[in-house]
């Protein structure tokens, strides 16, 4: 794999992973149309983990907040600290995705790789992300979700399994329809994928150190460093976007690449 391939993955990943717009989707797509091979599930978690080092160094006062707040309690749940309990909601948020994830990671997530499935989900999870936007209230941020509202988001979050659905585009529809206002549905969606992510790349990781693969080690390596340096980019500009301007331009273009996919699979073009 290139040194261009690996750049230009990364690039994908970035732009990709918290705009509501599908990055495992992106990446397959890449790797089916562009001119490279596919770079395989390996690669893909990889560049999700750079994804994951930028959230935890754009976030970090909110992790360090949370850490400190299970500290205090010796990791036991105390919902009156602000820290502890935005802990223990991601985690209420993260659990069904973990359990369904390693079950689908060990029985043939390759069979959803395809364009026909990417583009039904682009299409439809989009459009149900301009409903959620257009009727959605703004009155809620994290600190007022409770329990319920994060294992909603959670089960949400399983959608994302499947490519195309995007991880972050279905949380904050799930977010969205919670009414929690856009900026705040973003964030926690962006502090919910360190979970998941960690979970994914630590099975992963173990599975290249158990082959003995350096090479491979390697390359996933530089695969998520460029991953996070466009990642961090686009968390920055994401958020203030958000506070001016709704989803809108991101369904659009869910809606249009959707139907290029299905009529290219369904050979009409």
């Amino acid at each position: 794999m290139t040194t261009t391939q690996l750049i230009s993955l990364g690039l994908v990943q970035g732009l990709t992973e918290f705009l509501p717009v599908s990055s495992s989707g992106h990446l397959i797509l890449f790797g089916k149309f562009g001119a490279f091979a596919d770079q395989g599930i390996g690669v893909d978690i990889a560049l999700h983990i750079g994804s994951l080092v930028a959230v935890l160094i754009y976030f970090h006062k909110i992790i360090a907040e949370m850490f400190k707040g299970l500290w205090q309690k010796y990791f036991l749940p105390n919902f009156k600290n602000a820290g502890n309990r935005l802990a223990y909601l991601l985690l209420v948020a993260s659990l069904p995705a973990l359990f369904v994830g390693f079950f689908l990671r060990n029985y043939g997530m390759e069979s959803f790789r395809n364009p026909k499935l990417i583009g039904w989900t682009i299409l439809l999870y989009g459009l149900l992300l301009w409903v959620a936007d257009k009727y959605g209230q703004n009155k809620r941020n994290m600190k007022q979700l409770n329990v319920l509202d994060a294992f909603f988001i959670g089960c949400a979050q399983c959608l994302a399994l499947i490519p195309g659905t995007s991880r972050s585009g279905i949380t904050i529809t799930m977010a969205r329809f919670l009414g929690v206002s856009r900026a705040e549905a973003a964030k926690f969606s962006m502090l919910l994928s360190v979970p998941t992510i960690f979970a994914a790349g630590v099975l992963e990781g173990w599975r290249l150190f158990c082959r003995g693969d350096t090479a491979q080690i390697l390359l996933a390596a530089d695969a998520a460093f460029y991953s996070f340096i466009f990642s961090f980019a686009v968390i920055f500009l994401m958020l203030k976007w958000l506070q001016r301007w709704s989803y809108l331009p991101f369904v659009v273009y869910r809606v249009i690449l959707g139907m290029a996919l299905l009529m290219y699979a369904y050979g009409i073009f």
